[in-house]
């Protein structure tokens, strides 16, 4: 099967295979800094970096793509900051892709700190408690300032539980600053973000509206905010099935491996999460036989890696006696050994996802993984 969007000078995507026994896809996003082999997760680089990792090394780990948080990077060290030092890609020394968030989730979490109304949110800095304007517009030039090649536009995540009147207004909110934002887009890659809470009806709704907006791309917004991971399944599910196959489909913040694996089968493309990094920040390693936390003392004399099916540097050099004895021990080099071998877990995870599907045998693979990563918690 293929088929592709008209390519043009932001973004295009082209659907290489969809298997036969699920939702799943493989497909190639394509923007100026490159191909971006899908389903695809992306390292989160909240303030200009992947914390716990070089970029050199991410890079070859085989990260096509990261993220860069609006919210953090307005606020320091200034998207202006950014632009005039050449851009995020630049500062960072990236040369992938870079997908960066309009800020919304972090600004609606503030809670007490914000105030929301038609034309955008006021919001008190939890840096230095500073009061800021986000409007649709703005949050499209800050993004256009730190050389983003795909954006979000600011919508309004409604949180778990709460009423339908809630809902709805956040809906129309999300709709109408998606049109602003495109308004305002002069360059860049712009996706629309699905809300609708956990209402499928919702959900249908929203979609709906936003399909009939000329954006580059979906996300499926709303999701994992607390809620029971069967619903998050039905939800993703149910609005996925809904977007159009020509555009790339992200699933905003989630997951765990088990998380990806199952969302792919429901016709994910993208996905983003801080676990493998802060993970790896507080000793828990991700293999293909289960979870690991190496401060168990059961890891004190363990003259093995972290996974003998691992070939990235940290299991090739390093035991897991070794790495216990370093978080003990409140050495750097802990973090930064365990960030990488997550991160290399879950790139190595889309590409043998990838390749299930193009050779037709996903569901046997989603299978297998759930099984296996089920064998063992230590």
């Amino acid at each position: 099967m293929n088929t592709s969007t008209q390519p043009n000078e932001r973004l295009s995507f082209s659907l290489e295979h969809s298997c036969n026994e699920s939702q799943a896809r493989a497909g190639v996003l394509t923007t100026p800094q490159g191909d971006v082999p899908t389903p695809v997760f992306m390292p989160v680089g909240t303030c200009g970096t992947v914390k716990g990792i070089d970029p050199e090394v991410l890079s070859a780990l085989g990260a096509t793509i990261c993220l860069g948080n609006t919210y953090h990077l307005m606020l320091r060290p200034g998207d202006e900051r950014v632009r005039a030092l050449g851009g995020l890609h630049r500062m960072m020394s990236w040369d992938g892709t870079i997908l960066t968030d309009s800020g919304g989730y972090q600004v609606f979490s503030l809670a007490k700190r914000r105030k929301v109304s038609d034309e955008g949110v006021v919001f008190q800095s939890h840096i230095d408690g500073a009061t800021i304007e986000l409007t649709p517009e703005r949050a499209i030039t800050i993004q256009e300032n730190l050389g983003s090649n795909i954006m979000m536009p600011l919508d309004v995540c409604a949180p778990y539980p709460c009423p339908e009147k809630t809902v709805v207004e956040a809906m129309r909110r999300t709709t109408d600053w998606a049109k602003r934002s495109l308004e305002a887009r002069k360059k860049g890659a712009l996706f629309a973000i699905v809300q609708g809470g956990m209402d499928p009806s919702l959900r249908t709704e929203h979609v709906g509206e936003l399909t009939q907006l000329p954006t580059d791309g979906y996300s499926i917004g709303g999701l994992s905010v607390g809620e029971p991971t069967e619903l998050l399944y039905e939800l993703c599910g149910h609005t996925a099935k809904q977007l159009p196959t020509d555009r790339p489909r992200y699933l905003m913040g989630v997951g765990t491996p088990e998380n990806l694996i199952t969302c792919i089968g429901l016709g994910v493309d993208m996905f983003d999460c801080v676990m493998p990094t802060r993970h790896g920040r507080n000793g828990m390693a991700f293999t293909w036989n289960g979870d690991i936390n190496i401060k168990n003392a059961m890891h004190t004399d363990a003259d093995i890696p972290l996974d003998t099916n691992c070939s990235c540097t940290t299991c090739a050099r390093f035991s897991r006696a070794y790495l216990r004895h370093l978080f003990k021990a409140r050495e750097i080099l802990a973090h930064m050994a365990l960030t990488t071998h997550n991160l290399a877990f879950y790139i190595e995870l889309m590409r043998e996802a990838r390749a299930a599907i193009l050779e037709n045998r996903f569901v046997a693979f989603s299978k297998h993984v759930h099984s296996q990563r089920q064998s063992l918690s230590s």
